[in-house]
């Protein structure tokens, strides 16, 4: 009996066993990546533009604004956040991209919301994007995503932040949808599990070219924009890759192949956040959570 045959079992690993993790990400990102109804159909269905979040659209990482305001509510313990920060500790130093590394970084960051209903979550996202959030974008890359939307293009972020915080982003834009890390839910509630790996360097690029293969895109004719040179995977996949507010090594990279430069920082920003900017391309795998976390519980323990 073959191992197409019902009830048979295949003596060999299947197609899904032998994708990477980053290809699971990818396919389980793209899979939840809907469109909302009131969105109109595109005048140009098949060109597109991708945007990542941290540093690109928003000023930081976004799940460090997210970790600020859970923090100011009182939703961890301090005993949370220092076991967090502890584990994170060398990857948040050497910003190593190791599986094995970002693998620890993510148990970590997902035993914040094991246990927790997905709504509690978003809901007190959707707050904290507008107390937090709002104020730190990128009025330069808004504009951008602004004139793919005039031209009738769909625009999607994408980013390793989880994909709930990274769809209310999408959603308080405007814009068409998003790309983001896949936690599992069971009966609405976080298992604390992850579903292949962070949506992080190659498993953004897969998640693009899953999405591009469902939704009929041309991704010759689509855009790509970020700040980080992990991100230099997915902006190979478009015709017109754009590099915004880029990291020493993604300014290099760009203009050794000619690829767009943007940048909207200020001199003083460039002086005060160089150093984290790099850091803040995994921050979607929680590395930035337990240093917000951190702060703001200890300023409450010294007060």
């Amino acid at each position: 009996m073959d191992a197409s045959t019902p009830g048979s079992r295949a003596s060999g690993p299947t197609k899904t066993d032998l994708l990477s993790a980053p290809q699971v990400a990818g396919r389980a990102s793209a899979a939840r990546a809907d469109v909302g109804d009131q969105l109109e159909l595109p005048m140009d269905p098949t060109a597109a533009a991708f945007f990542d979040i941290d540093n690109t659209v928003m000023r930081g990482a976004s799940i460090f604004h997210l970790a600020r305001g859970l923090a100011a509510r009182r939703y961890f313990t301090f005993a949370e956040v220092r076991d967090f920060a502890v584990k994170q500790g060398r990857f948040v130093l050497t910003g190593s991209e190791d599986m094995e590394d970002m693998a620890s970084a993510t148990e970590a960051a997902l035993a914040f919301v094991k246990g927790r209903r997905v709504t509690d979550v978003t809901g007190l996202g959707e707050e904290i994007f507008d107390e937090l959030m709002s104020r730190k974008l990128w009025p330069g890359t808004l504009a951008l995503a602004q004139a793919h939307l005039r031209k009738g293009q769909r625009v999607w972020l994408v980013s390793a932040t989880p994909v709930e915080l990274a769809s209310i982003i999408a959603r308080r834009l405007g814009l068409t949808g998003a790309l983001g890390t896949v936690a599992e839910v069971v009966d609405g509630v976080y298992t604390g599990g992850l579903v292949g790996a962070p949506l992080h360097g190659k498993a953004k690029a897969a998640a693009v070219a899953a999405l591009a293969e469902r939704e009929g895109l041309d991704l010759t004719r689509c855009a790509a924009y970020s700040d980080s040179a992990n991100d230099v995977p997915m902006l190979s996949l478009v015709g017109r890759p754009v590099a915004v507010n880029p990291d020493s090594t993604m300014r290099a990279h760009a203009r050794a192949v000619g690829w767009e430069i943007h940048d909207y920082r200020r001199q003083r920003f460039n002086r005060r956040f160089g150093i984290p900017v790099a850091v803040a391309a995994i921050a979607g795998a929680g590395v930035g959570a337990g240093l917000g976390i951190a702060a703001v519980s200890a300023r409450r323990a010294r007060d």
